[in-house]
């Protein structure tokens, strides 16, 4: 949940993030299942489920770029911010759009659908080669291999991502980033 002004501008209602809650969460996890399935499905099929999370990354884009359009609007406007204290609007939402963009690609789409691709097709390789099982039980197998992986690389590649767009990317917007500063 994240402030939210009432009407009398004071930040002290609790605003929901209902893409960052379950289940429409999940819908940025959709290429990972996509992936786990390689094996069995057409790959029209894998493609549409990067589709499904790309829509995720951008709907969840575009809502950080209206809530900081949102809480610019509410920061800025009153007569005790002194002019010179105020930020950009384009700015504001410039940075909150593009940061979410770039942090959901890497840790929702790219990263684990890489890793969760050649997991499985490593493990179709070995079963393959190391066992003497049918092809529908190795596909299967490898499926509930990158299946099973999911919630288990989730953590390591959000921190991962944080870690390094602070020490990088974060550094052109924000003065300290948000992880580093919280290091202190």
């Amino acid at each position: 949940m994240t402030p939210r002004a009432n009407r009398e501008g004071s930040a002290n209602v609790e605003e929901r993030d209902i893409l960052r809650e379950k289940p429409l969460r999940y819908l940025g996890y959709a290429n990972e299942v996509g992936e786990s399935f390689r094996a069995l499905w057409p790959v029209k099929l894998v493609w549409a489920t990067y589709a499904v999370a790309s829509s995720y990354v951008l709907a969840d884009g575009i809502d950080k770029g209206i809530k900081a359009n949102r809480n610019y609007t509410l920061n800025n406007t009153r007569a005790e911010v002194p002019t010179a204290e105020r930020s950009s609007r384009v700015g504001d939402v410039t940075t909150a759009l593009g940061d979410t963009v770039i942090w959901q690609s890497l840790a929702s789409v790219i990263i684990p659908g890489f890793t969760i691709n050649r997991t499985c097709a490593v493990s179709l390789h070995l079963l393959k080669n190391l066992t003497k099982l049918p092809l529908g039980v190795r596909k299967w197998t490898t499926t509930a291999i990158g299946l099973g992986m999911i919630p288990f690389i989730i953590t390591p590649i959000d921190k991962s991502v944080d870690w390094m767009m602070d020490r990088t990317i974060r550094t052109l917007y924000y003065q300290i980033p948000p992880s580093l500063d919280s290091e202190k």
